[in-house]
């Protein structure tokens, strides 16, 4: 069985749901179902582990704004898939949740005209908080996800705050 580095192992649901997510078939109609933006700027899940997510957008037409780099609003919805899947691979197996975002904010560092890389990193953090909520408990977390361009620039990060509520 798969495990994160302290230890936490990865329940078999969460295995079918790292294959399923890494699979690019499956994730085209997974995000066709469910975030369809997601197809039409290319967003691709390199790494989805019980430690981190890594999302990719290209720098094309289809993301790019009228300043010659990739809009906001795109660079946005990959940093949250970078944290929104970690957070679906973690609940997986761990019984019925609820999670929503309450909270996001950006910081913008460089311009965005190349291909960025999205990578959140708080997997076992979330893994504990998750496993630790009882019944009807919530808990949050503001993940961190830090896009980078080919030379290792960091050209912005992501702030995004899930709530999760353990449901009975």
């Amino acid at each position: 069985m798969n495990t994160v580095k302290d230890g936490i192992p990865l329940k078999p649901e969460a295995l079918a749901y790292q294959r399923k997510m890494s699979n690019p078939l499956y994730f085209w109609f997974g995000m066709l179902a469910k975030l369809p933006s997601a197809i039409f700027w290319k967003f691709r899940i390199k790494e989805l582990d019980g430690e981190k997510c890594v999302v990719t957008i290209p720098y094309s037409w289809r993301t790019q704004n009228p300043f010659k780099s990739i809009y906001f609003a795109a660079m946005a919805g990959a940093a949250e898939l970078s944290t929104g899947a970690l957070c679906q691979l973690a609940i997986s197996g761990l019984g019925k949740y609820s999670m929503l975002v309450v909270d996001f904010r950006a910081e913008y560092f460089k311009k965005a005209n190349q291909k960025i890389t999205f990578t959140c990193l708080q997997g076992q953090e979330l893994f504990r908080i998750l496993e630790s909520l009882q019944q009807n408990d919530t808990g949050k977390l503001t993940m961190v996800s830090s896009g980078k361009n080919p030379q290792g620039e960091e050209v912005a990060k992501f702030y995004v705050t899930w709530s999760f509520k353990r449901k009975s």
